[in-house]
């Protein structure tokens, strides 16, 4: 089943300008109440807001319809853009259900788009308005210190019958039945006011500059896994998969060094990294993944991680791949579902209890050009007015701890719980 386009692109035939922008105001400050699309990483990247296109799509070529929907679209434009590089331009942002065939993926066209990288700015318009006459930003809202009162509940499991699961897939790997699976656990909040989607996001970028602060469709978080990014035939990717905690003084360099030589965390670790691998080497000419992983420190965990570069083969007439079907390609790695694929996402769907929707999916955007960088949505929450739906998600494998996996998870979701101004 698919659901149509709510935008036709055949009726969509418009002006796109893009002009350089010499604005130095924040790209978060850009963002608008409703309707926040963000892919920001050190103060780089790009915001969109208002609805130029939209497309709403499930089924079993769902990745497919949307990149024929994509391409139709463009088709379509009248391109006057002075930059030329990526991101410069129509731009689509995306956020893809974490099963594609039965869940609801969501990918938005904005109005106006405004970018920075490298240093160099622009803004870009579809339709009538002139860039130039776009307004800096909008004026930033009055942070109150009040913190607003929040509710928590359990989502889909309650943390007991969470670790049961966990000591069930156990069971399952020293069975032989699979090697990983990744088990997530969802936490509910609810405020006593409306939850303003800039705040959070600001908050999240100010504490994790190093990861990717993403809105798509009320889905937002601050990713630090890159999926795969393409520039022309260039391809790269960051695979992370073995988590540890932060501590205080020397129990923190005690607990990296745990982590680097962890049996358990680096045969994780090569799972992801080999899911991956396997899943890009029939699109390219040349592919290199390091023999060793190194560690990235964020604020309140470590991760193994590994950055794998590649470059795209050309196949046929009409060039490489598209790059949604290279995410199709690489969707669902072992970091979000385990291996083999199929054994794992059946394990998930057992034990796991709940709906992921669009957590863990790719999200990203993608330029007219084929162009983009997509990153997999963890540390990441839906937001709607005063509720919020929090995920996180842990590796399982032989010799999985339930007691420290449902640690990890409550690790995970602090970034997300502080950012709302809770503990």
């Amino acid at each position: 089943m698919t659901v149509a386009a709510l935008t036709s692109p055949a009726a969509a035939a418009q002006t796109v300008t893009t002009v350089r922008s010499d604005d130095a105001a924040a790209l978060l400050n850009r963002l608008p109440t409703e309707g926040a699309l963000s892919w920001v990483r050190r103060g780089e990247g790009l915001v969109g807001r208002g609805e130029a296109a939209r497309l709403e799509v499930t089924g079993p070529h769902a990745l497919t319809e949307a990149a024929d929907w994509w391409e139709s679209y463009t088709d379509g434009l009248d391109v006057d853009d002075d930059l030329g590089i990526a991101g410069s331009g129509p731009v689509l942002f995306a956020s893809i259900a974490f099963d594609p065939v039965a869940g609801t993926s969501v990918f938005v066209v904005p109005e106006l788009t405004v970018g920075r990288r490298g240093g160099v700015g622009w803004i870009t318009t579809i339709g009538d308005v002139d860039p130039r006459d776009v307004p800096a930003a909008f004026p930033a809202e009055p942070e109150d210190d009040a913190a607003p009162r929040l509710r928590y509940a359990d989502g889909a499991l309650d943390p007991a019958t969470w670790c049961a699961a966990v000591a069930t897939a156990v069971e399952r790997i020293g069975a032989g039945e699979l090697a990983k699976v990744v088990l997530a656990r969802d936490l509910l909040v609810s405020a006593d006011v409306p939850l303003d989607p800039r705040r959070l996001l600001r908050r999240l970028a100010d504490r994790f500059p190093d990861c990717w602060t993403f809105a798509v469709d009320g889905l937002l978080g601050a990713t630090p896994e890159l999926l795969l990014r393409r520039s022309g035939r260039a391809l790269s990717a960051r695979v992370l998969a073995g988590t540890a905690p932060r501590g205080a003084g020397a129990e923190d360099q005690r607990l990296a060094d745990a982590l680097i030589g962890s049996a358990k965390d680096r045969a994780e670790h090569a799972l992801a990294v080999d899911s991956l691998v396997r899943a890009l080497e029939p699109y390219c000419t040349t592919l290199d993944a390091p023999a060793e992983p190194d560690l990235l420190t964020l604020a309140n965990v470590r991760h193994l991680a590994s950055d794998i570069t590649g470059t795209q083969r050309r196949r046929g007439p009409r060039g490489a791949a598209g790059l949604l079907e290279l995410i199709g390609a690489v969707h669902p790695t072992a970091a979000v579902c385990g291996t083999p694929t199929g054994d794992a996402a059946a394990v998930i769907a057992e034990l796991e209890g709940m709906d992921r929707g669009r957590y863990a999916g790719p999200v990203g955007w993608i330029d007219g050009a084929g162009d983009g960088e997509w990153a997999i949505a963890l540390r990441s929450a839906e937001l709607d007015g005063p509720t919020v739906r929090l995920f996180a998600g842990c590796g399982i494998v032989a010799g999985s701890d339930p007691e420290s996996e449902l640690a990890e998870s409550q690790a995970k979701l602090v970034p997300v719980r502080e950012a709302l101004g809770g503990g």
